[in-house]
Formats: C-alpha cells, sequence, structure tokens
C-alpha cells in the first residue's frame, strides 16, 4: 500500500497542489497537517501516518522538506521506515528506495548527515572546551549563584527552610540538597586544612637545631 503525508506550514497554506500530486502517484492513504513547522516532528498527521505504515508499505512526500528540513532527521526517519519494510519515495526530488539510484542517493544523504552530525560534535565539544577554560559553568543552569547560596545558609540558622526556598524559587528540597553540599565540602577542607597544619606543627617540633 501506498501511503501519502502533506504538510503545509500555515493554516492560509493549500494542501490541494500536493494531496494532487500524492493521489496521481496512487497513494491510498494521505495524512495531513496543516499549520505545523517542519522543524518538529510533533505533528499528529505525521504521527498517525508512521502508525499506519506496515511492511511492505511505501511512504510517500510530494517533496522532502513537507517531512522534515533537518538533513539528519530526515535520514534518521528515512532509516527507520527501512528498518520496518517500508519504502520511502520523494516525487520532487525522484527519490525511490526501492530502485538502485534512490538508494544510491539516500546513502549520499545518510553520508552527508552523518558528517553534519560530525561537525556539530566538534563544535559542541570546542565550545565546551573554551567554556571550561574561561571557567564558565558547563551543564543546567545553576539553582543558587555562589554569593546567594551562602546568603541562604546565614539565613536557614533563623528561618524555616520553606521560607528560605520560597524566596530564592526554588525547592525547599533543592535548597536542602545545597546547603548539605557546601556543609559537606566545607567540613572536608576544614578537615584537609586541620590536618595540614597538624603535619607542619609536627614537622617543626622534630626539627633539629641549627649547629
Amino acid at each position: 500500500m501506498k501511503i501519502g503525508y502533506a504538510r503545509v506550514s500555515t493554516q492560509d497554506q493549500n494542501l490541494a497542489l500536493q494531496l494532487r500530486a500524492l493521489e496521481s502517484t496512487g497513494c491510498e492513504r494521505i495524512y495531513t497537517d496543516q499549520g505545523y513547522s517542519g522543524s518538529t516532528t510533533a505533528r499528529p498527521g505525521l504521527k498517525q501516518a508512521m502508525q499506519a505504515l506496515q511492511c511492505g508499505d511505501t511512504f510517500v512526500v510530494w517533496r522532502l522538506d513537507r517531512l522534515g528540513r533537518s538533513l539528519v532527521s530526515l535520514v534518521d526517519m528515512v532509516s527507520r521506515l527501512k528498518e520496518g519494510g517500508v519504502e520511502f519515495v520523494s516525487l520532487s526530488e525522484h527519490i525511490d528506495t526501492a530502485s538502485s539510484a534512490g538508494r544510491l542517493v539516500f546513502h549520499m544523504m545518510a553520508a552527508l548527515a552523518e558528517f553534519e552530525r560530525s561537525l556539530i560534535s566538534e563544535r559542541t565539544r570546542a565550545g565546551m572546551a573554551a567554556a571550561r577554560y574561561q571557567g564558565r559553568h558547563m551543564g543546567r543552569p545553576l539553582a543558587l549563584t555562589e554569593e546567594q547560596l551562602k546568603e541562604a545558609r546565614v539565613e536557614l540558622q533563623r528561618e524555616p527552610i520553606a521560607e528560605v526556598a520560597q524566596r530564592y524559587g526554588i525547592h525547599p528540597r533543592t535548597l536542602q540538597r545545597l546547603a548539605a553540599r557546601t556543609d559537606a565540602l566545607l567540613a572536608q577542607k576544614t578537615h584537609v586544612e586541620s590536618v595540614a597544619d597538624s603535619i607542619q606543627k609536627d614537622t617543626i617540633a622534630t626539627e633539629k637545631p641549627p649547629c
């Protein structure tokens, strides 16, 4: 069975051109999305089409960008279809994964997508390395800055944790976890300093007087 998919980005655009093309190529069922961007995969019509496809079917679109705008996501989607025994056809680009020429084009697309992934990965690693070199925090945003945490720990000595947490706009458990982590680090630092001080005193005490 041939199953078609059509999409337009706004409600004002018309699906008629795509629908005629899909019908003329023999699509028995056509799913549509109107008012959805190609940059998102969370589209009800696309989801229904994917659920309807079975091994031996062919998934047809009028043009590649009707399915998605990212080369990486396009290749991933078509690869999943192939794994499920579903062929893919894009009418405007004359891509048909059931043919040798179509498979060649898809393999070229896959190679370009892998190259794009590598570039993104390299840029991400370079950006993280530069940020670490400059002393910037990486990962999720900090719940509290170092200065806010110092102030909050002082306030916790005289106010309930719920009130302090509400003032800083965080959950009480988050504040409790941050405070406990800070206390543990300070205790560790104090212990290390105490041990170092003890070693220094022992060293001074055992030193021989100069001749």
